[in-house]
């Protein structure tokens, strides 16, 4: 009888650490996905930021000249940022992308699909790709810039 009982006993005490283990592994796997799914918000908002930082630098010798129909990625020389037309990875891991869009206002000055071109003010798409689980991940976040300055 006693036999019986140290049997089960270690049967129940085996399925409760397997539930654990089970349950710590799939926390540990949802925790690192969680992880870049933020660095991936993070470096999109950079990509964001860094065009608005671009802008205030001088919209024609740095805005004005970005072409629409060209993928631009962004590199950190350590001291300044610049475009280039080479894929840059962040981390080895995130692939960044850049995509300007021009910017058409109807007839009472908002943005429309259809109307007069606006040479001062450019749609910024950032994307960000990045390999999650079995799949590639990728976030979008889109904004408007406006030559504020005139410059």
């Amino acid at each position: 009888m006693a036999l019986v009982e140290i049997l089960i006993g270690s049967a129940i005490i085996s399925v409760a650490i397997l539930a654990v283990s089970s349950a710590y592994s799939t926390y540990v796997s949802y925790a690192l996905a969680n992880q870049r799914n933020i660095q991936a918000s993070y470096i999109l908002e950079e990509g964001l930021e860094v065009m608005t930082f671009f802008r205030d630098k001088g919209w024609a010798n740095n805005i004005a000249k970005l072409s629409t129909t060209t993928t631009y990625y962004l590199s950190w020389s350590g001291t300044d940022w610049a475009t280039s037309t080479t894929a840059q990875y962040v981390d080895g891991m995130f692939l960044r992308k850049l995509n300007v869009a021009d910017v058409k206002r109807d007839g009472s000055d908002r943005i429309s699909s259809s109307g007069t071109y606006d040479s001062n003010t450019k749609q910024i798409t950032a994307t960000v790709d990045y390999f999650q689980g079995h799949s590639t991940t990728t976030r979008v976040m889109s904004t408007y810039i406006t030559n504020l300055y005139g410059n």
